[in-house]
């Protein structure tokens, strides 16, 4: 390792200020399950590190019965995993986070961490892409909320300007009967990146789909949305066959590109296979009145 100069900020506000006043080369640190491996592998080289994991402003976890969810930056995996507030329609957040690396790491990443890495395999990223979340922005002139559609911007590059932090994201809440669902394909169980990823979440109204989101993970420079295989069931009466042709959609939609871990016409077939299953779980969900699995 180098040496590199370490601040302790006392609020958000304080932490945009150490970055402005500091200058380039700052690196913020919430858990540092991504930020610790990369600055072994000299992959970054912060000249100084800007601790986050102390302030309880940006660890708040928070539903507002009617409006949504509020989810701070530097709360754990483990937190989402374990709380109560991820059940019914808000339940797709937490399929994501109980599947990032082992309880271990649970323990330590964040969802800003998550976030504002940007991989593409970011295992929070579709769910809350699907469920519509935005994120709150901080920065020297105040705050600006950003559609989490419009956030990243391709591998380890967001929206975030040098002096800005995100404080955390919302998410709105769902409507009745709607339900979600995430899952993904890894080699191994545990402690791998996802190959794919796909979050789908359903909304019903008078019998048809109201509304349909659909995010993937691992298939582009950056998280994406499947918007024609929406648009394909947004307004339809869903059946099995509906679905099917969505998926295929959406495998469609995916720009993968073939590495050591699968092929892009593997990557594509795993698209269409897991869209299909987590909009039929997601459906059964809606069904349900947005009860859990």
């Amino acid at each position: 390792m180098y040496k590199f100069d370490f601040v302790a900020p006392r609020s958000p506000e304080d932490a945009v200020n150490q970055l402005k006043e500091r200058g380039p080369g700052g690196k913020l640190l919430a858990g540092g399950t991504d930020l610790l491996l990369q600055a072994k592998a000299r992959l970054v080289k912060p000249a100084y590190v800007v601790d986050l994991g102390r302030l309880p402003e940006l660890a708040r976890l928070e539903h507002r019965p009617g409006e949504g969810l509020w989810i701070g930056a530097t709360v754990r995996m483990r937190v989402i995993q374990q709380s109560p507030l991820f059940s019914g329609g808000f339940s797709i957040v937490a399929d994501g986070a109980k599947l990032v690396g082992s309880i271990q790491i649970r323990n330590l990443a964040t969802v800003g961490g998550n976030l504002c890495n940007a991989a593409p395999s970011a295992d929070i990223a579709p769910p809350l892409l699907a469920v519509g979340a935005s994120a709150e922005i901080l920065g020297p002139s105040g705050t600006r909320s950003v559609p989490l559609d419009d956030f990243f911007l391709g591998p380890r590059r967001t929206v975030l300007e040098p002096t800005e932090l995100l404080l955390g994201v919302w998410v709105p809440e769902p409507a009745l009967r709607s339900g979600g669902h995430y899952v993904r394909h890894t080699p191994r169980k545990e402690m791998d990146i996802a190959v794919v990823g796909v979050g789908s979440s359903v909304t019903l109204g008078d019998g048809t789909c109201s509304d349909v989101r659909i995010a993937l993970g691992a298939v582009a420079p950056t998280p994406m949305r499947a918007v024609r295989a929406e648009a394909a069931l947004r307004g339809q009466v869903l059946s099995e066959e509906l679905i099917n042709h969505a998926a295929s959609i959406a495998a469609e939609e995916a720009h993968p590109i073939t590495d050591v871990r699968g092929t892009a016409e593997f990557r594509r077939h795993l698209v269409e296979v897991l869209t299909k299953r987590t909009l039929m779980v997601a459906w059964r969900n809606a069904m349900q009145g947005g009860v859990e699995r």
